[in-house]
């Protein structure tokens, strides 16, 4: 069958402001920028810029940031036709600080977690190659048993599963219920893609790479992907072994936020294209570069196939 959706990015859609000085903490911050903002968000938008056909199915509140976030996406050339308006919440703000490590932020959670199983039908889900959620989006019901009941209909339907497991213990206090919830999607194979600060908040101390792997491939995923900033990316796959790539140095980083999400657009982009653990990793790392270098979104003119030589 010829499917016409490449990716199906179901979680959160909200808007990140993002301090304007490089390095100050939010309390010494005096301007935010307004950018689009959400990781299966940023997937969406960037897997478009890559000429993919993408799809989010998410939720805003009925009022001028969700307008913004509808203009912004149709801007993109993301599907829309799956995102839900909250009559009662308005759109979830996230204040970020700008930084050149991991970033400080304070989010405000509203309409991002309506999610119900009516935006997301099986006609849609039979249309797709790749499912792909965050641990973001688990966080918080109804959006946690929708995208667990559809990522079991999208397995039952043949599709790839994804997840980006970027756990924060401020969007989920849980750690626990977060661990049972993840074991329940894992248990669906998605490729797995997390970082070290991830691993470090979910388990409340710093474990062995050793520990991560056997851990989620004990859960049932046989590719997990673990990005360390500027100390590379290691993949453990069940098949490939062990895999290492040095990061692409940087001279000058403006701004990480989005750089893992740019990271994983790029890996499943390959995937989609079955190319290899390493290439997929090299895809990924020269996207995540691009992103590094420029203030909210990736630039428009992306020639990937040139990035992909």
């Amino acid at each position: 069958m010829n499917k016409t959706i490449d990716i199906i990015c179901i979680g959160e859609v909200l808007i990140d402001f993002i301090g304007h000085e490089v390095n100050t903490s939010i309390n010494k911050t005096k301007d935010y920028h307004r950018f689009l903002g959400g990781s299966p968000t940023n997937v969406a938008v960037n897997a478009s810029r890559l000429g993919l056909k993408s799809v989010l199915v998410a939720s805003c509140g009925q009022d001028g940031l969700g307008d913004y976030i509808i203009r912004k996406l149709q801007a993109s050339n993301v599907n829309i036709s799956q995102i839900g308006k909250s009559e009662t919440s308005p759109t979830s703000v996230i204040f970020v600080s700008k930084s050149t490590e991991t970033p400080d932020f304070i989010p405000y959670r509203q309409a991002d977690c309506e999610i119900y199983e009516t935006q997301l039908p099986d006609s849609v889900l039979q249309e797709a190659k790749i499912f792909h959620t965050t641990c973001f989006a688990l966080s918080k019901n109804p959006a946690r048993t929708t995208i667990l009941n559809r990522a079991k209909r999208a397995k039952e339907l043949g599709l790839r599963l994804s997840i980006d497991i970027n756990f924060s213990e401020r969007i989920w206090p849980n750690r626990e219920e977060a661990k049972q919830v993840l074991s329940e999607y894992l248990s669906y194979n998605p490729l797995v893609k997390l970082s070290d600060d991830d691993c470090f908040r979910l388990f409340a101390e710093k474990k062995s790479d050793e520990f991560i792997f056997d851990y989620f491939h004990s859960l049932g995923a046989n590719t997990i992907c673990l990005t360390k900033g500027k100390n590379g990316v290691v993949v453990s796959d069940v098949n490939e072994g062990l895999l290492f790539q040095k990061a692409i140095p940087i001279d000058e980083i403006k701004d990480t936020t989005g750089a893992g999400d740019a990271f994983w657009t790029g890996f499943l982009y390959a995937q989609l294209y079955d190319y290899n653990i390493l290439t997929s990793i090299t895809i990924a790392q020269k996207l995540a570069a691009i992103k590094l270098q420029n203030i909210g979104k990736l630039p428009d003119d992306i020639e990937i196939l040139a990035l992909i030589q």
